[in-house]
């Protein structure tokens, strides 16, 4: 018979269709054992079975019953009578010897004595309980009915149920002889939800029973129980999980269950995964214990990790690193690229594809869309590789496409932000969404190609400001131009003003000069979009600091604000929405792709991808409040204030729906499939990287040509 759930061949049979062939045995026996294929063994067999009349011809399928051996013979007797085993297994080369009256027997069951070989217990002389027979006084049910709730989903195992020392039900085991204190009684069904808060009762011990039947065997229960992904309703990246030392680990499997002797352990660690096999070498007992549930032939915990480093914008090397000093055991760098490319990165793109599929869907429905965009450089100056330009919905604060550009593709860095613009409008195109207007800083490429592209187009007031603020201030620091320092935080405010309170080019002009006679305190003015200042008129007490006109400081003022570029640019000053978002999300790249590691290609735009959905995540957080219900703020110096004080808002702290949404599809539908995924990456255009267009030397003349200033001869 064979044996499938264990791969092996057995000689135990358990059946009731076959019946034992020993001459006047005509018990109802349940376990019988298999006649043996050849040799001296088998002929002793044959002897014993029919005596002086051996049959020439015995067939392959004879078996006898475990009454017709001595206990010697057995290797899991003692298992087998406390109830650890449903099975009796041979010694090699045991023989039958014992011919008992069934009569007898069947007598004596009746009267209630009860034979060994029944299953009764050795230590305590008494039966185990059954399944039928005992009941939970807590509960009135069979006690089979609640065992899956006593099923230890972070152990893997199943506690035996019987002592073979004493005779009563074990309890859990304890790593320090402190008592363990019996919590108030509660229904059995929530044995298994005991919070950590709760506190039991003083000086008792917790004596929990996990009954069994007499054919149990913790083995069969272990081998069950490996995967856990089956049986369990919680999956397995959501179970929760602990830091486990490894002394106080091997504890558990120092000593036999059964015969309490010291047991033979071995370990095999893959990853952050272990294995721990369990030998006794008295009693033959033996199991395999996981550390972690395998997911197909990979370990849960290591994917886990690989997709939790990676998802929430942390560095493997930097983890490696904590992992090291904790003496936490980690898998190689090689094992996460492996994970990433397989599983994690086409998760985040199809993730990505997916929401920004929903949006523009959204955005194809509505009107006035006013869009923002800016590109983002991995590195400053015209010496960057990558460019990644986002286009934002400046009415909600969300990111709706991001455009990754690499330097060799359009001829150098300058080029990145044309190109990444034109990518994101041809996809918005295709896509139905129509726009309004664009607001955007002040690039020269960016504003003759939405020009001739007829597209309304903004700027950004701080870009302009920004700019305009560091020649005023370089001026003011000239001699005889120090009145200039007064005014420079006026101006900027006017720049502000002038753009939001404009309804028209011609007003945004006679505003923006109207400026030049405020500081000579003139209020009325020569064009009639803007004839006087808004502010009521007042006597100023400090003459001094008026400019005066023909001086070198009105003069330099002057021609910095009239200048004829920024004539041209106040024009199209954004009356409505600014960049600063962009300018925000930007700043949170830094925390999924710092500008001094490299990527590769896939790498950063997935990276980049992550950042894109933590910021529409968080975006709209309120700001957070105390217990009175009042606003939070927090004080700050910034630096460009030059020590002023400033107060910021406090939001709500923010969520993490998208890396718990990203885990799900890695485990429940790319690794189990990622065909589809992983073929959706392959499709997507990948440039070479930068090196790609020089010629590789030849490594060994390149080291021989390694010299340093220091190694160098005289010369």
């Amino acid at each position: 018979m064979q044996d499938y759930r264990r791969g092996r061949k057995s000689s135990i049979m358990s059946t009731r269709r076959d019946k034992c062939a020993v001459r006047g045995c005509t018990a109802d026996h349940t376990v019988l054992h298999k006649l043996p294929a050849s040799g001296d063994v088998r002929a002793q067999w044959v002897h014993f079975m029919y005596e002086a009349d051996v049959p020439d011809k015995v067939s392959k399928r004879v078996f006898v019953c475990s009454h017709h051996f001595a206990s010697d013979c057995f290797v899991n007797l003692g298992q087998y009578n406390s109830g650890l085993s449903r099975r009796l297994k041979l010694k090699g080369g045991s023989v039958p010897t014992l011919r008992r009256d069934t009569a007898v027997e069947q007598t004596a069951s009746t009267s209630g004595a009860h034979p060994v070989e029944k299953g009764h217990h050795v230590a305590c002389q008494t039966d185990p309980p059954t399944a039928t027979s005992t009941r939970s006084t807590g509960t009135q049910l069979s006690m089979k009915t609640l065992q899956p709730h006593f099923r230890s989903a972070d152990t893997q195992t199943h506690i035996p149920s019987t002592d073979v020392g004493v005779g009563t039900a074990a309890a859990l085991p304890c790593l320090t002889p402190t008592p363990i204190k019996t919590p108030r009684k509660r229904r059995r069904t929530e044995l298994e939800e005991v919070e950590e808060e709760e506190e039991p009762a003083e000086g008792s011990y917790v004596d929990i029973q996990v009954p069994h039947d007499s054919t149990y065997d913790p083995v069969d229960t272990l081998n069950e129980s490996a995967d856990v992904t089956k049986e369990s309703s919680v999956p397995v990246h959501k179970t929760p999980t602990y830091i486990v030392y490894e002394d106080c680990l091997m504890e558990l499997f120092q000593v036999c269950p059964v015969c309490k002797r010291n047991c033979d352990v071995r370990s095999r660690r893959l990853g952050t995964f272990l294995s721990v096999e369990q030998q006794c070498l008295h009693c033959e007992f033996s199991r395999k214990w996981n550390s972690q549930p395998l997911v197909g032939s990979t370990p849960a915990g290591n994917l886990q990790l690989s997709t939790a480093v990676y998802t929430t914008g942390a560095s493997f090397f930097k983890i490696e690193k904590v992992f090291r000093a904790m003496q936490l055991k980690m898998f190689k760098y090689d094992s996460f690229r492996r994970h990433a490319r397989m599983y994690i990165e086409p998760a985040i793109v199809h993730k990505w594809k997916t929401t920004q599929t929903a949006i523009l869907q959204q955005l194809s429905e509505q009107q006035n869309v006013v869009l923002g965009g800016d590109l983002r450089a991995d590195s400053p100056g015209h010496s960057a590789k990558y460019g990644s330009y986002t286009m934002m919905d400046l009415r909600t604060n969300t990111v709706i496409d991001l455009q990754l550009v690499q330097s060799n593709e359009v001829g150098g860095s300058y080029h990145m932000e044309k190109e990444g613009l034109k990518r994101s409008l041809a996809l918005l195109e295709e896509r139905g969404v129509t726009m309004e207007s664009i607001v955007t800083d002040r690039h020269p490429q960016i504003q003759k190609f939405l020009r001739e592209s007829n597209i309304t187009h903004y700027y950004d007031v701080w870009h302009m400001e920004k700019g305009l603020s560091k020649k005023l201030l370089k001026i003011s620091q000239n001699k005889g131009c120090e009145k200039l320092t007064k005014w420079l935080r006026s101006i900027k405010n006017h720049m502000y003003w002038t753009a939001a309170s404009s309804t028209s080019g011609p007003e945004r002009t006679a505003k923006w000069t109207s400026i030049l006679n405020h500081v000579l305190d003139v209020h009325t003015h020569d064009d009639p979009a803007f004839p006087q200042c808004l502010h009521p008129i007042r006597t100023s007490t400090d003459r001094s600091k008026w400019l005066t006109a023909g001086t070198p400081a009105f003069c330099r003022l002057e021609k910095a604000l009239t200048n004829k570029r920024v004539m041209k640019d106040v024009v199209k000053l954004s009356p409505h929405y600014q960049t600063s978002s962009l300018e925000a999300f930007h700043s949170l790249i830094l925390r999924f792709a710092p500008k001094n590691v490299v990527f590769p290609f896939l790498g950063m735009l997935c990276r980049l991808y992550l950042a894109v959905m933590h910021f529409n995540e968080n975006a709209a957080r309120p700001q957070a409040t105390n217990c009175d219900g009042e606003p939070l703020f927090r004080l700050q110096f910034p630096k460009w204030k030059k020590g002023e004080c400033t107060a910021k808002p406090v939001r709500e702290q923010a969520t993490f729906k998208y890396v718990d949404e990203t885990m799900d599809l890695v485990f429940e539908k790319v690794f189990p499939e990622p065909g589809p995924y992983t073929e959706a990456v392959l499709q997507m255009s990948i440039p070479e990287d930068l090196s790609a267009q020089f010629e590789k030397p030849d490594q060994k003349e390149v080291i021989e040509r390694y010299v340093t200033r220091f190694s160098r001869g005289p010369v």
